[in-house]
Parts: structure tokens; sequence; C-alpha cells
């Protein structure tokens, strides 16, 4: 599933707006970065998108003069149906209007469809707040099948709330459990015959993607994934001096990587279960994406993510220029509030890299 076009009707601090997540052919862009300074609306964007997606479409509040806000966006659902020719078009539910076409009727029953489609897995949409901060905590696993290797379409994620921005229990549980559960894959050819007749799942291949894929961002920040400690099942990473820490031992920007690597892999993984996460299709959001990151990972972060989950699509938001001056023109929306002016407007191409 990924993200075609998304547009805004009395949301502050926008007003109307229309902002394209798709190249002129219309395929959906593998990159948006969503550059702008402080109080544009970059969180608020992804807090609206995530309220206007197959399987999870709610009431906004807070529009401009008293007004209802209403978003639509439109979806290309992919391998999630991979029959159908047109996008999926997702509104915020509102009161139906008087004089309501019949285009407008059926897009309602289409969405009411897909509510119920989406229960059954698949059209993942992932948000990471920026307000994201990591606790000292041992790892614990309980119940797995309905946690950790669980996804919920209609999760969402409170991009201001601090209490449940820790993310060090949910990132060990991640790493934990993709290394413990390849581990116990049987290695003998007849065992993992006996072993396919009972669960068609290959764990070796959920492993072997969050090894890849946390091992290739972590790097950035200088250390590579060494696995999991067989005594203490604490995930393990190596310096470039090899010397070993622990996840709590990582430097802050490392943890934030390892993170929104480790956090990707598994939602993949329990949305498409049995697929490799390497090829899986979803939008994943994260907010501020140079947060506590130094100028040489922001000017490669982008292109680290794209490389190592080319099959998602990335919606970065950043008010760093390096993260924007990394990326091309087309990839870019700026979001600006003009002198003298409440509202917040969008520039593309060009304009988006004028400062």
């Amino acid at each position: 599933m990924y993200l075609l076009r998304a547009q805004l009707e009395q949301v502050p601090p926008f007003g109307t707006i229309e902002l394209p997540f798709a190249d002129e052919d219309g395929r959906a862009r593998p990159l948006t970065v969503v550059h702008g300074a402080g109080g544009v609306g970059k969180t608020v964007l992804l807090a609206v998108l995530g309220a206007t997606r197959p399987g999870n479409a709610t009431v906004l509040f807070g529009g401009s003069q008293g007004t209802v806000p209403i978003a639509t966006c439109e979806w290309q659902l992919g391998h999630d149906d991979p029959e159908r020719p047109h996008p999926l078009v997702i509104a915020t539910p509102v009161q139906p209007r008087a004089g309501e076409d019949e285009l407008a009727a059926m897009r309602r029953r289409e969405q009411a469809l897909f509510e119920r489609r989406a229960k059954d897995g698949g059209f993942v949409f992932l948000t990471f707040p920026t307000i994201r901060w990591f606790s000292r905590q041992p790892v614990a696993i309980h119940a797995p099948t309905r946690t950790v290797a669980h996804y919920d379409v209609r999760s969402t994620v409170n991009l201001d709330d601090a209490q449940r921005a820790d993310l060090t229990r949910d990132t060990k549980t991640a790493l934990v459990y993709a290394a413990v559960a390849s581990a116990l894959t049987p290695t003998v050819q007849r065992e993992r015959n006996a072993q396919r007749e009972r669960s068609p799942l290959d764990m070796r291949l959920f492993g072997a993607a969050m090894r890849e894929v946390v091992d290739s961002i972590v790097q950035l920040a200088g250390f590579s994934y060494v696995g999991v400690d067989p005594i203490s099942l604490e995930p393990v990473f190596e310096s470039a001096g090899n010397r070993r820490v622990p996840f709590d031992g990582l430097p802050t920007r490392g943890r934030h990587l390892v993170a929104i690597a480790a956090l990707s892999v598994r939602t993949l993984w329990a949305a498409y279960p049995g697929t490799d996460p390497r090829v899986s299709e979803a939008v994943i959001a994260v907010d501020d994406i140079d947060l506590y990151q130094d100028a040489h990972v922001q000017e490669r972060i982008a292109g680290a993510l794209r490389l190592a989950l080319p099959a998602v699509q990335w919606i970065l938001t950043t008010s760093s220029p390096i993260v924007a001056g990394a990326c091309a023109a087309h990839e870019i929306l700026t979001l600006r509030r003009l002198p003298d002016d409440e509202r917040v407007e969008l520039f593309v191409d060009a304009q988006a890299q004028t400062h």
C-alpha cells in the first residue's frame, strides 16, 4: 500500500492544501521529505495521514474558525489488492452532505468494505513520533503471537504523548524475538519439512531480514549489529574499535536508528507473515528524522532507509536543511509560514529548495 495524494480542508495551520506523494506519472514516490521550521504543521500532517487510511479512518477535531476539518487521501493498494486498477479514496468520517452524488456515496460504501478487509492483515502504516526516548529496562517477551508478532491496523500513535514514547521494550522485544525464533528453526531438512507442515512460516527469513536491516542502519552511527547475547538475551552491538556494547550502551543517536529499523521490520513481518520484510510494501512515517543525529548521519539517513527497505514508501519530516539537501527536488515538500499570514503554504520542486 502506498500514499498518492492527501487533501486537507480546514485543518490548522494549513487551511485547504493538497500534498502530492506521487510523481508526475502517477506512481508513488519511494521517499518524501516534508521540510519546514517548527510550528508549520509537520506533526499535524502525519497525524492526519494516520487517521485517513484503509482500516483506520477517524474523525478530526479542531477545525479552523469553528469548521469541521476534513482530510481525503488516495491510496494505491498494491500487493494488498493487486487486481484493483485505481486508487482507493479514504476520507475522514463526516455527516453526509446534502445532495451527495452517487460517486461520493459509492466511495463511502467502498471505504466501509476496506475497513473490514483491513482487519485480516496488511495495509501497513507505521508512524514514529518526534517524542521518542529510551529507558533502561530488561528484555521481556510475553505472548508473542498477540504482541510482537501481531499487527493491528487500527492501532494509532499519539504523536504528543511522552508517556507512550518509550521505545526500549518494543525495540528489544523485536530484536530478541527475531533472533530466538530464527535460531529455533530446525537445521535438518527432515525436521524442517515436519515444521513446515505445522507452520508454513520460515522464521529464518525474519531473522535474516532483521539482522541485515538493523545492521545497515546502525552502521550510520559507527556500530554493527552482532546479535543477541545467549545468556542475558540482550541485543549486542560492536563499535569500530571492536568494543561490544548492549542496546542500552549505545549512544542516543544509535538507539534511535536501531528502533526505527527494528520496529519497521517487526511490523512488516507481523502484517505479512512469511513474506520477506525487505520486499513488503508499507508506508512508514518518521517525525523529525534528524532528531539527535549529527550532520554525517543526517546527510545519509534518507538514502540508507531506502536501500534497507526498498519496497517501503518513506515519509520523513525534518527541520534540517542537511536532510532536505541530500534529496532530489521532487522528493521534497516544503512547508513555510509566510510573513503576515497565519496559514502555512506548500512549496514543491525547485521552490522547495529555496530558503
